[in-house]
């Protein structure tokens, strides 16, 4: 059964059909229920509900209070919570916007805006610039390994995500091993002085599967064409501070602090790495063109992609850099981050069941928290009453198999909502015991 419904938008200001479909999925132990959207108040944008069971442990039936739920129940370590107001001007902008061609004049000024409003909120050094590709980060790994790793790079891996760039470089026929400094979940390693051989040095700013962050230091005297630093900086981009003094490459994707969808690379690239990717690409190094940083470079710098981009991803990452910007640039938006981690760290630092996964504070990222739960508490279980009431996407990621919740806090987030969410958890755990 197919149910047409109209459904209005938090912010009220654009109206979409959407289409529910009622189903039933069964398997041998779990069923999955889903129910048709509801019209939903400005004030909560939530779906109810989405009923998860099984056959052996239904899940518990208990019923948060409305007064102590958020605002928003996305937590989601991306793709992230979408501001209202960005859908909105999306939805506005549909007509004259969406489905026109990537290489005409209202597509490029949107890429224009969004590479103009990151160089400010980066606050770039005269020389940097700002490129962008299809694929995401991971496209954007092995774009390296073909257009910016010389012959050697140096890797720090400290969660799945660090590794991913140091398994690519690895892989690589053309390159030399990687180094690769390597610690368990929870911490980091210390930045290294890199040998003579080492042409790339790769760190990662926030470690999105464990919610480590490190602070961003070129090792002393490395520097130059011949020397750079990258960066992965998917889930810290515009929530977490940074030098662009110290790092040559500074990549991301839209759908974590930049409130967007996926689909999308980008990087604040300096002089010596814009030399490196200019380089290579005029060496007799094969490149596949999608991944060649050279193409990219050029068609950056005419406000394209090579192929055609998703530009639903384009116009909601420029809405946000915008907000972030007009609101007072990467201070606001780290702030608010900041916020969030203070109440999401002081409440399980308090609570009698939970617990900071990383014990040392200065490495607490304060865009992705962990949480531990007492063996006494079942995360999942937690997870899936708070997702019963539409808050959604505390779990814990997939590979790092703790007991523990994982909670987004990055700007988008309302610090408030950070503290109802903490109430909720508080609330289904004694109703547990």
């Amino acid at each position: 059964m197919t149910t047409m419904m109209v459904y209005r938008d938090p912010a009220d200001a654009a109206v979409a059909t959407v289409t529910t479909v009622l189903a039933v999925a069964r398997t041998a132990t779990t069923r999955f229920v889903l129910t048709p959207l509801e019209r939903i108040s400005p004030r909560r944008p939530q779906v109810r509900k989405w009923a998860t069971m099984s056959a052996a442990t239904p899940t518990p039936d208990i019923t948060i209070p409305t007064d102590l739920l958020p605002g928003d129940g996305r937590f989601c370590c991306g793709p992230s919570k979408v501001r209202p107001e960005a859908v909105a001007a999306l939805a506005a902008a549909a007509p004259d916007y969406l489905g026109t061609s990537h290489r005409q004049p209202t597509v490029r000024y949107k890429v224009s805006e969004l590479r103009n409003g990151l160089a400010e909120l980066f606050a770039l050094p005269d020389g940097y610039e700002i490129i962008l590709g299809n694929g995401g980060t991971t496209a954007f790994w092995d774009a390296m390994t073909f257009g910016l790793v010389q012959e050697r790079s140096h890797h720090l891996s400290f969660g799945e995500f660090s590794s991913k760039f140091a398994m690519a470089a690895k892989a690589a026929p053309h390159l030399a091993d990687p180094v690769i400094d390597k610690t368990d979940p929870g911490t980091h390693p210390a930045i290294p002085s890199p040998g003579a051989d080492i042409d790339l040095l790769a760190l990662t700013h926030n470690e999105t599967s464990t919610g480590v962050a490190m602070e961003l230091r070129r090792p002393d005297g490395f520097s130059g064409v011949d020397r750079l630093v990258a960066v992965d900086a998917t889930s810290a981009a515009g929530g977490l501070r940074f030098d662009p003094n110290q790092v040559d490459c500074y990549y991301f994707a839209p759908q974590k602090g930049f409130a967007s969808d996926g689909g999308l690379w980008l990087a604040a690239v300096s002089p010596a790495a814009i030399e490196r990717i200019e380089r290579i690409a005029a060496s007799d190094r094969w490149v596949p063109a999608s991944l060649d940083l050279g193409i990219a470079l050029e068609n950056s710098r005419k406000d394209q992609t090579y192929n055609t981009p998703a530009l639903a991803t384009v116009f909601l990452a420029a809405e946000q850099v915008k907000w972030m910007n007009d609101n007072g640039g990467l201070e606001f938006a780290a702030g608010r981050s900041d916020r969030s981690a203070e109440i999401m760290y002081s409440w399980a630092e308090a609570s009698s069941y939970a617990t900071p996964f990383v014990t040392a504070p200065t490495e607490r990222s304060h865009v992705v928290a962990t949480v531990d739960l007492d063996d006494s508490v079942t995360a999942t279980v937690v997870s899936d009453v708070l997702r019963e009431n539409g808050i959604l996407d505390t779990d814990s990621y997939r590979k790092l198999g703790r007991n523990q919740l994982r909670v987004a806090m990055f700007p988008a987030i309302d610090p408030s909502d950070i503290a109802a969410l903490t109430a909720c958890i508080d609330f289904v755990v004694e109703r547990l015991a």
